[in-house]
C-alpha cells in the first residue's frame, strides 16, 4: 500500500485549498499514478503558527511503477506546478504532498520510509483511518487505531471533517 498525504492552506492558481488537492490528484493520475482511494477532506489548524490559515488535508492510496525516490521527486514537481515555494519550514503553502509509506518498505536514506513523523500527526492519521483502518505502521507494527488513541484528544478533535 503506497500512501501519500495532501495538504494546503493557501490558494493556488486553480483555486482554494480543497480545489487544489483535487487538482493535484488529477495531475498525479496524468503522470501514471493510479489513485485508488482518497479520504474525506479535513480542516486542521495551522502548525506551528495557529494564526496562519487552517489547512485542508487528505490521504490517498495510490499505485505506481515508480520507485520511492522517483515518486517523491514527482510529488515535489507537482507541488511546484501548483505554486509551492519552499521559503520557510512549516510555513503556509499552496500544496504539500508527502510520501507516507511505500508498501512495507523501511528506508533510512532518502526518501525515509515510512515518513518519520507519520505517527505523530493527527492530520495524517485521522484521514488515513478513512481509507485504511486496519493499516499498521511498518516499523512498530502498531495498528492505526492505537496510533490514533496515543495522540492527545485535543489534537485528534482539532481535525474536522469537511462536509
Amino acid at each position: 500500500m503506497i500512501l501519500i498525504a495532501l495538504g494546503a492552506n493557501l490558494d493556488s492558481s486553480v483555486g482554494e485549498p480543497h480545489v487544489t488537492l483535487k487538482a493535484a490528484l488529477k495531475e498525479l493520475a496524468a503522470q501514471s499514478v493510479r489513485v485508488l482511494k482518497v479520504s474525506a477532506l479535513y480542516r486542521t489548524p495551522a502548525w506551528p503558527d495557529p494564526a496562519d490559515p487552517p489547512y485542508v488535508n487528505a490521504v490517498a492510496e495510490i499505485a505506481t511503477e515508480r520507485d520511492p525516490a522517483s515518486l517523491l521527486t514527482l510529488l515535489h514537481a507537482v507541488e511546484e506546478r501548483f505554486g509551492r515555494v519552499r521559503a520557510h519550514v512549516n510555513g503556509p503553502r499552496t500544496l504539500d504532498l508527502d510520501l507516507l509509506a511505500y508498501d512495507e518498505r523501511i528506508e533510512t536514506d532518502w526518501p525515509v520510509l515510512p515518513h518519520p513523523r507519520l505517527s505523530e500527526r493527527a492530520f495524517v492519521l485521522v484521514p488515513l483511518s478513512d481509507i485504511a483502518p486496519d493499516w499498521r505502521h511498518p516499523v512498530s507494527r502498531v495498528p492505526l487505531s492505537q496510533l490514533l488513541s496515543a495522540l492527545p484528544s485535543k489534537e485528534r478533535d482539532a481535525v474536522q471533517r469537511l462536509s
